[in-house]
């Protein structure tokens, strides 16, 4: 159940991908007989969990499968264009964006430096007025939705991440038909997905191509190292109104987070203008309020000796069931398994170095 105002139906939990994109991402290495079930536990990702269509795995964990399979298949595209993009080529796309005095400079250098690597399609920014895309030019068949996805995926973190702040996207055009699984995507991107179009783009305010690009080398340097898990999770500003709202509910018992309607009451704003804020930053307030449950979950079992059940109902969970059914969701994993997990790979103080 959502509470009255907000969105119902966006189920991606922030910082947890579907095992639905798992078994994409792994279409061409199975194809070319690659052991998957080797590099899916290389990734910290149990091949039967993939028997789950409800299950989830940790964003860090895509990651480093995303990493794994990009060694094994030489292409950080994993393998999906007939011209493989090898390793590095991220790296060396951000930096030749990095130099660029505006978002839009930027963009055109990374698509262009891109448009040098792969083959079946070549990437285009169309500004029209108040509105720019990119159009992906195609000759051949149409790809899968997955494909076209991840190139935006890559795109549009490192856009994200040059600008400094979340870029709404405000609509998406496929060539391809609906694929059975979109959730993701429609969180990632937007709600409006469109398929079966004459061409595939993605659409935003063109506005944003204006945007400066200040980021400093040692700022990339530590982008790279993060590569890809800070793509996998929407880019937030420090000063966005989503972080503003997950610091306020940090502040009070779970049991006291206000309605949406109370919310909004708060902020001196209506229900539908805290909607609309909230929409144009890509999130919802029950989206925030699952990931900081979900993160407030995770620290508890890291950090703490309290029992299943005390995080449970310390979490406003009506009985422990409840919590393990929502924890195998946002993680992949059960509470008891992620904290042995947990237990067994938490580091000394003398080896700690840099959060992820």
């Amino acid at each position: 159940m959502t509470n009255k105002g907000e969105r119902p139906g966006a189920m991606m939990q922030r910082g947890t991908i579907s095992v639905h994109l798992v078994e994409e991402a792994l279409v061409v290495a199975r194809g070319r007989g690659l052991d998957v079930d080797a590099v899916l536990a290389a990734s910290g990702i149990s091949p039967a969990l993939l028997a789950d269509e409800e299950a989830r795995v940790p964003a860090s964990h895509y990651a480093a499968l995303w990493l794994q399979l990009a060694r094994a298949m030489n292409c950080e595209f994993f393998g999906m264009d007939h011209h493989p993009m090898r390793p590095g080529s991220f790296a060396l796309m951000a930096r030749s964006a990095h130099g660029a005095e505006t978002v839009g400079q930027a963009l055109r250098r990374a698509l262009r430096f891109i448009s040098l690597i792969l083959d079946d399609f070549q990437p285009r920014l169309v500004r029209e007025g108040e509105r720019a895309s990119i159009t992906l030019a195609e000759t051949g068949a149409p790809l899968r939705a997955f494909t076209y996805c991840t190139f935006w995926l890559v795109i549009h973190g490192l856009t994200c991440w040059l600008a400094g702040r979340r870029i709404p996207v405000t609509a998406a055009e496929f060539r391809c038909a609906e694929p059975p699984y979109i959730d993701d995507y429609r969180t990632l991107f937007t709600h409006d997905l469109r398929f079966g179009r004459a061409r595939t783009r993605l659409e935003f305010d063109a506005a944003t191509l204006d945007l400066p690009v200040k980021r400093s080398e040692a700022e990339l340097k530590s982008f790279l190292r993060r590569a890809p898990a800070n793509i996998l999770v929407k880019y937030r500003s420090n000063d966005s109104l989503t972080v503003h709202i997950r610091r306020s509910l940090r502040r009070v018992a779970v049991a006291e987070w206000p309605d949406f309607d109370s919310l909004a009451a708060g902020l001196h704003m209506s229900p539908s203008t805290l909607r609309r804020r909230l929409d144009g930053e890509g999130q919802n307030y029950q989206a925030i309020k699952d990931s900081l449950r979900r993160d407030l979950a995770i620290r508890c079992l890291t950090d703490s000796g309290n029992s299943v059940a005390d995080i449970a109902e310390r979490l406003g969970f009506a009985d422990p069931s409840s919590f393990h059914r929502a924890f195998k969701k946002w993680t992949g994993m059960l509470p008891g398994e992620f904290r042995r997990g947990a237990t067994a790979e938490k580091p000394s103080q003398t080896d700690k170095g840099e959060a992820a």
